[in-house]
């Protein structure tokens, strides 16, 4: 079945103007798109027929992404201490004078680690004994995602570097935290495309590699998002979450990850980021910032705030055009 495409041209208040196109795809559309490999949000959508529509009102700005409160730096040291809140026993003690053994502050020392992996990732432990349970504010080169400890306040996730010598900050929300750097020898050897935004808002990164279309094998996303043993080999890219989906208003970065040089085919690779119209998000405005790394160049940042059209449009997409750079491939 053919699908309907209209399209319309928006200028942003970036150094340069940026032509967008803006595609308002039906659920039906979708699913001829997408095939039946839905997300997550997909399956929480309501479905609705729609008609198309013009959206309006997406702006490219020059803004700070909206970050939380919390803060954004500690101790230079990679460890910082915490007092635990004092136990009843303990505050009885003050008050009665009798003594009562106080926990050791060693015994809330909080730590964490960065291990360099393949593929320009690293590997980042935080040990926090006394905050069990706690989201935790990761912030690297720009990106920012939250996630929560264990019930004996620990973390373990994988997640992209953004820069040779990558620096992670963890930030609690009581001012505790803790710093681990990595050097990341690889970095050079893969492009790497970042979309972070801050709640449910339906932002997926979708790449369309050496030609292929929707649903096909070179379609990297979320729904079909490999692993980063495809970047590894030189088969084509990859796509990584970071960020407590479950959490409240959760601060998430999706990232696409490209091998740099693909000699033995030829072709580019084609990026688009779509928003899906969900309960969560229409009739709001909604953010987000993409980061772009080609190789060991610095780092190329664009503020998006898009108006989602009204809860009739349930199901619908919206698909962003030239909004990230194309990637294009190397070859013999």
């Amino acid at each position: 079945m053919a699908y309907i495409k209209e399209t319309v041209t928006a200028v942003g208040t970036l150094a340069c103007a940026l032509a967008i196109g803006y595609v308002m795809q039906s659920s039906e559309a979708a699913s001829e798109l997408y095939g039946n490999a839905k997300s997550d949000r997909a399956l929480r959508s309501l479905d609705a027929e729609t008609s198309m529509l013009v959206v309006k009102d997406i702006t490219l700005t020059s803004a700070e992404f909206t970050e939380p409160d919390e803060p954004t730096s500690v101790d230079n040291s990679n460890k910082a201490t915490v007092e635990p809140a004092a136990s009843a026993p303990a505050q009885a003690s003050r008050e009665t004078g009798s003594a009562v053994p106080e926990i050791e502050a060693a015994a809330c020392e909080i730590s964490a680690k960065a291990r360099p992996m393949a593929a320009a990732m690293v590997h980042l432990t935080l040990t926090a004994p006394c905050l069990p349970n706690e989201r935790v504010t990761v912030h690297h080169n720009g990106m920012i995602f939250t996630q929560a400890t264990s019930k004996t306040g620990t973390l373990s996730v994988d997640a992209p570097a953004l820069a040779k010598t990558a620096v992670f900050v963890f930030a609690f929300s009581n001012g505790d935290g803790a710093v681990a750097q990595a050097k990341v020898e690889d970095l050079e050897d893969f492009g790497r495309v970042v979309l972070q935004w801050k709640g449910d808002t339906g932002f997926q990164i979708h790449a369309l590699e050496f030609g292929s279309d929707y649903n096909g094998s070179g379609h990297v996303w979320s729904g079909q998002p490999r692993s980063m043993a495809s970047a590894i080999t030189g088969e084509g890219g990859f796509i990584t979450m970071n960020g407590d989906l479950d959490a409240v208003e959760p601060l998430v970065a999706e990232v696409y990850t490209f091998p740099a040089d693909m000699k033995s085919r030829d072709g580019g690779v084609t990026l688009t980021v779509e928003a899906e119209v969900i309960q969560a998000n229409c009739g709001t405005e909604i953010e987000a910032k993409s980061f772009e790394l080609r190789g060991d160049d610095q780092l190329v940042t664009q503020d998006l705030s898009l108006a989602v059209p009204d809860c009739n449009a349930l199901g619908s997409f919206l698909v962003l055009n030239n909004l990230l750079q194309d990637m294009k491939v190397a070859s013999n």
